[in-house]
């Protein structure tokens, strides 16, 4: 059964420069200790900020301590950062961030670090471009991070570029605000509610056979359902993700089925398990990250496998009908092109997949309309969806 827990841990108490770091044009770390900024003299002044720690003093603090401090020591400044959906060119601050992926990249002017840092209302990305290799060890993907940084804007888009950063001590942070709550993103329904709707949908199934499967699924998976994203970065790529996706997907489907006279219990059956393969996919610690499985397998067949072994605890689970729904499944994406191993060749199977790429769609329009910066009537390019979206005038 699946746990959520954060990796978080004591930040180690450090000393921060007395000035505030020009980001871009940080002198290089000096070597020699007559030339080291942290001298004995210059040791004595604490201008530590809030929330860290003054350096010990020994002659233990070597270079290495020094760069340490520099990099992840907040300085005086009480400005905070907005909200990542209200962050623009130009904001500057400090705040605390789920760094939810990291990567080290390498561009024309050597290797920079590509963070992808959320809150509770969304997703930017960051970037640090200095003193790579050094701060690359401060901190990992799916840890809580306090930063200092500033809004830029970047083929059309919004970033964060990153001065100082640092794991999150919740001890300590938090007397600054610190929470898990406004640092990782949430479906916008309540768990609960969409919980209920589950059980609710789940009970209005007519065949026993088909509503004995799916009892058993969503309580065998109930921990992971409430809490586990649809996607890593596409669609619904946050907590409670996957469960708001799969009523969407009903909603769509089951109005479309009595539309075309289509079995209702089977369209339910594609809703409900369509993805639930990616509960073995996707490995949700905060961030998200694909499995062995979910590399090797992928959800698809991870769902069919799912699927196949607890229908075969069903005394008399008909074979044709266990068939049906496995169709469903892996036909979903639509087309081979798209991952379907086959296309769609019932009604149902159509009308399901019809209604996940729909919502799909749908979820990822919205999205980048809301978190487009750009002053034109039209968003910047989306490369997924192959266009650019009309931002109508708000009134």
């Amino acid at each position: 059964m699946a746990r959520f827990y954060h990796r978080s841990q004591a930040a180690q108490a450090l000393a921060p420069p007395s000035r505030m770091l020009d980001f871009g044009k940080c002198p290089p770390i000096a070597r020699s200790p007559t030339t080291s900024p942290l001298s004995p003299a210059r040791r004595s002044r604490s201008t530590a900020g809030p929330g860290w720690a003054a350096a010990p003093s020994d002659s233990r603090y070597d270079e290495a301590t020094r760069f340490r401090s520099e990099r992840t020591t907040m300085t005086t400044t009480t400005t905070k950062l907005p909200a990542v959906n209200a962050i623009e060119a130009g904001s500057e601050g400090w705040g605390f961030f789920l760094c939810a992926g990291k990567e080290v990249r390498t561009g024309r002017n050597g290797q920079f670090m590509a963070l992808q840092l959320q809150d509770a209302t969304g997703q930017i990305e960051g970037k640090v471009f200095q003193d790579v290799e050094q701060l690359r060890e401060e901190f990992d993907a799916g840890e809580f991070v306090k930063l200092q940084g500033r809004g830029n804007r970047f083929n059309e888009r919004t970033e964060l570029i990153i001065e100082k950063i640092r794991r999150v001590d919740p001890s300590r942070d938090a007397e600054q605000g610190f929470s898990e709550e406004t640092c990782v993103p949430s479906a916008p329904r309540s768990t609960d509610e969409m919980w209920d709707a589950l059980i609710v949908l789940v009970g209005s199934v007519e065949n026993e056979f088909v509503r004995t499967l799916l009892t058993r699924m969503i309580e065998t998976h109930e921990d992971a359902l409430r809490r586990w994203p649809a996607a890593q970065t596409v669609h619904h790529a946050y907590r409670g993700g996957l469960l708001e996706h799969v009523l969407k997907v009903a909603d769509v489907a089951t109005s479309l089925a009595g539309l075309y006279e289509a079995d209702r219990d089977l369209v339910i059956a594609g809703a409900i398990l369509h993805d639930i393969g990616k509960l073995q996919e996707l490995d949700y610690d905060l961030a998200t990250k694909y499995s062995l499985e979910g590399n090797l397998v992928g959800h698809i067949t991870l769902g069919v496998v799912l699927v196949r072994t607890e229908a075969a605890g069903i005394g008399g689970f008909p074979d044709a009908l266990r068939a049906q729904i496995e169709h469903i499944i892996v036909s979903h994406h639509g087309s081979k092109e798209f991952g379907s191993p086959v296309e769609p060749r019932t009604v149902e199977a159509f009308l399901l997949a019809a209604a996940d790429n729909l919502d799909a769609k749908i979820h990822q329009v919205r999205k980048h309309i809301a978190e487009d910066r750009g002053d034109d009537e039209f968003t910047a390019y989306h490369r997924r969806l192959g266009r650019s979206l009309y931002k109508p005038a708000s009134d």
